[in-house]
């Protein structure tokens, strides 16, 4: 991909102008003691770089006369490399990576000065590592304390996320590709637990199941900790522990994605441990899978994207409504958000080299408006948790509801003349999900 990440570099230098972009690589993380997770490169550095090593700096210079694009990494250590794996080093760095010039990050408090002393502004996004955040301002503040001798220097500390963001959040064919290969390993994975699930297996077996499958086609793993909950353990929303023995006449509601190449897939889905829905279980499917294909019908370009959320709640919120379990006017029920002890989540999110992916849902008092190459969640569910207290104005709730918990997910990207769900292919209809 190294064309596409000098494709985003430079437009990224066309929207700074002559300013200097900073990004710091994400640090390692330690699971326990001197033992540390598999290493994950952060989003926005690997967007830029496709690179996939810890300590590195990169830095973007547009307005220098001969390093646009600059690379700070650790050099070369047989020694470290025998334990620790192998790295880039600073050759390398220049020819695997394209930059146009690279220096051992040993280096770079002496060499970063020469990059952002002619710049207009610094852009940075403040992160969770403060040593590095001080580093930053302390070149900043340095260079402020000169600038009425030199009447040049960076006046500003912009963050880098308004400009790079909204980049991410429309995918390229590149991009689009990897998507794919997630959501298709995905399903694969959602639907080989649909048949390998049955009464008396554990939850972690069909984890161990699914995210076999990860593996075998080439996921770099899980996207995010699968859940796997039976019974009242889907009204909790990141449950994981997924340690629970599977009964007859339990819903199973499993979420669980995979990342392939960094990109993500987020999928969920809810369905009998046994043979059949009881009659309760099917009514409040039915409700859900209403909410999400009329949310998923909003997914067109030039839609605000609240209106998937909108759409999702008015559909669940008039058949609790018909169902008795709230009752009251329809809009002030919206308006006072007393679904919200059913359905406390909101209906999706963008989706991409995060879970969670960057970009605005609002701009101020205007929404965003989607437009093709985005791809987000849809994923409404309901939730009678047990021990829920209804407000005074609210009923009781039936017993026969309590510990049910129903979320149905899919993958949706926006095209040219609408949408295409990209996980369509885990059932979700209740005839195919009955045995």
């Amino acid at each position: 991909m190294q064309p596409e990440h000098r494709q985003r570099r430079e437009a990224l230098m066309s929207k700074i102008g002559n300013g200097t972009a900073i990004f710091r690589s994400a640090p390692s993380s330690v699971m326990h003691n001197d033992v540390e997770y598999n290493y994950r490169q952060d989003s926005d550095f690997f967007y830029l770089t496709g690179f996939n090593e810890t300590e590195a700096v990169a830095v973007l210079a547009p307005h220098h006369q001969e390093h646009r694009f600059i690379l700070f990494v650790r050099p070369k250590d047989r020694e470290k490399e025998v334990w620790s794996g192998y790295r880039c080093g600073v050759d390398a760095a220049k020819e695997i990576y394209g930059a146009d010039e690279a220096y051992p990050i040993s280096e770079l408090d002496e060499k970063l000065p020469q990059y952002i002393e002619k710049a207009d502004r610094i852009y940075y996004r403040l992160g969770r590592d403060k040593t590095f955040n001080d580093k930053v301002i302390n070149h900043w503040q340095r260079l402020m304390r000169t600038y009425p001798k030199r009447g040049t220097g960076p006046t500003a500390l912009e963050d880098t996320a308004p400009i790079l963001h909204s980049m991410r959040l429309v995918k390229s064919k590149t991009e689009l590709e990897m998507m794919r290969k997630a959501a298709d390993i995905a399903v694969e994975a959602h639907n080989h637990a649909m048949k390998f699930v049955a009464p008396g297996r554990y939850e972690y077996e069909v984890q161990a199941e699914m995210e076999h499958i990860f593996r075998m086609r080439g996921a770099m793993g899980p996207a995010y900790p699968s859940i796997v909950a039976s019974g009242k353990n889907a009204c909790v929303l990141h449950y994981v522990e997924n340690n629970c023995q599977m009964q007859d006449g339990q819903l199973l509601l499993i979420d669980a994605g995979c990342a392939y190449g960094y990109y993500n897939s987020d999928i969920t889905r809810t369905f009998p441990v046994g043979s059949k829905f009881t009659v309760e279980q099917k009514i409040l499917y039915e409700l859900v899978l209403e909410a999400q294909k009329k949310a998923i019908s909003q997914i067109k370009p030039g839609n605000a994207y609240n209106l998937i959320h909108d759409t999702a709640v008015r559909v669940l919120t008039e058949g609790l409504v018909e169902l008795g379990i709230i009752k009251g006017e329809i809009d002030k029920l919206i308006e006072e958000e007393k679904y919200k002890p059913f359905y406390m989540h909101r209906t999706g999110h963008w989706l991409g080299l995060d879970v969670h992916d960057v970009g605005v849902y609002q701009h101020g008092e205007n929404p965003q408006l989607l437009q093709p190459g985005q791809i987000t969640t849809v994923e409404p569910g309901l939730y009678i948790v047990p021990d829920t207290k209804p407000a005074e104005d609210q009923p009781e709730i039936d017993p026969r509801w309590v510990g049910i918990g129903i979320r149905i997910e899919d993958d949706v990207l926006v095209t040219e003349s609408g949408h295409e769900i990209l996980t369509a292919g885990v059932p979700k209809e209740i005839k195919e999900l009955e045995k």
